[in-house]
């Protein structure tokens, strides 16, 4: 399933939010109560205030459009060294 994404992004974090939506669609199927976790502490900070990062509207539109059929949705910071 990790193949599906070969297009090149145009950074690592977009790549992030890309890995994000990617898991919350798949999450869908198993429960609308989730919560994610990742080691990238600009992703919160997008998720968090969206309106603060311009470059990435095109891909958080999915991002909040996915965060609304979650009925309990989370994004946690969790450091690699506890991953």
């Amino acid at each position: 399933m990790g193949t599906r994404n070969h297009i090149r992004r145009e950074s690592p974090l977009h790549l992030e939010v890309e890995v994000l939506r990617w898991a919350m669609e798949n999450m869908l199927q198993h429960s609308t109560c989730q919560s994610f976790g990742t080691d990238c502490k600009e992703l919160i900070a997008i998720i968090k205030e969206p309106r603060a990062w311009p470059s990435f509207a095109t891909e958080l539109e999915s991002i909040e459009t996915l965060q609304i059929c979650f009925l309990d949705f989370k994004i946690t910071y969790v450091p690699r060294t506890q991953n």
